[in-house]
């Protein structure tokens, strides 16, 4: 599965930059019913999250790992999960940002691998729901960074 996308967040660009990169900003933002990071290197982090994708709920326990950073700029994320027997994800997402003016357009490129209980889902579902998760995910990060003090 791929997917692509931006958003043009009404901020300047360090102050989106430091949100992706605030873990209590990001636990806000990732959608499920629970979610925990915690950071164990400066660019390795251990994640958990709740998701109902369809009729399966799962909980997800992984990794992310943070590379090829360029600072206020870009940054490829590779990560990995396991949700027992619902299955497994693991895949990658580039970030990138452009200041324009006082706003920040951030694009994104996701590739993504399921397998097991997922899989059988289809894909078109799963799409579905990641899409939905991605909106989640921006629209919590714009509210988030554009009431931030930083932000402007």
């Amino acid at each position: 599965m791929d997917l692509a996308g931006s958003y043009t967040i009404p901020a300047k660009q360090s102050a989106v930059w430091a949100a992706l990169n605030d873990l209590n900003i990001l636990i806000e933002c990732i959608p499920g019913y629970e979610t925990t990071l915690s950071m164990l290197s400066e660019t390795e982090f251990a994640a958990t999250i709740v998701v109902k994708i369809g009729p399966l709920k799962a909980r997800f326990n992984g990794k992310v790992e943070l590379s090829e950073i360029d600072p206020n700029n870009s940054y490829r994320m590779q990560g990995e999960g396991s949700g027992g027997v619902a299955g497994f994800a693991k895949g990658s997402a580039r970030v990138h940002l452009q200041g324009a003016g006082d706003s920040t357009v951030l694009t994104y490129e996701i590739e993504a691998q399921i397998g097991g209980e997922l899989a059988q889902l289809g894909s078109r579902l799963i799409t579905g729901v990641v899409k939905s998760m991605a909106e989640e995910f921006f629209t919590t990060l714009v509210s988030k960074v554009s009431k931030s003090p930083c932000g402007s």
